[in-house]
């Protein structure tokens, strides 16, 4: 893939005072590549509990395909792909949540406790050439990781 049609691609997460900060990160490190780092900023809740927001930008071209890569494992890549025009907004943005215990676990789902924000290069800065290359870039991934499955089963054989 010659060009990642994006500029960063921001992954966050809160830890709540209720779970294991070392599981919550092995969850957000599932998207992002190995020792990428993950910064820490402690907040806290209406109640004066504490939240601890993990989140990491990642802006390298390779990074970025890593994480994307990860989203061609989603269980349901085909909706996301459709769900597109609502997922992309004005401000050339590509939002997802994503499920944050399915994580932990290493399977991707749309869910729950893990936000992913992609900024979308788009010349002029509009929603419908974001949405172009969002779709172009997603879709050039999915075939890359077909093709990349489809060697490997010739390989078994």
């Amino acid at each position: 893939m010659p060009q990642i049609p994006l500029h960063y691609v921001d992954i966050r997460t809160f830890c709540y005072a209720t779970e294991d900060e070392k599981r919550v990160e092995e969850a957000l490190r599932t998207f992002l590549p190995e020792e990428f780092e993950i910064d820490r900023v402690e907040s806290e809740g209406h109640y004066g509990d504490r939240i601890l927001v993990l989140s990491a930008r990642v802006e390298n071209a390779d990074d970025v395909r890593h994480v994307l890569s990860r989203l061609t494992d989603l269980e349901s890549f085909d909706t996301l792909l459709d769900e597109l025009d609502d997922r992309v907004t004005e401000n050339t943005e590509l939002f997802l949540s994503l499920d944050k215990q399915a994580a932990f676990e290493e399977t991707i789902r749309v869910g729950d406790g893990i936000m992913l924000r992609a900024k979308v290069e788009a010349y002029p800065a509009k929603k419908e050439q974001a949405l172009e290359n969002a779709r172009e870039v997603l879709e050039r991934l999915r075939n890359r990781e077909s093709d990349s499955d489809a060697a490997a089963e010739r390989d078994d054989s």
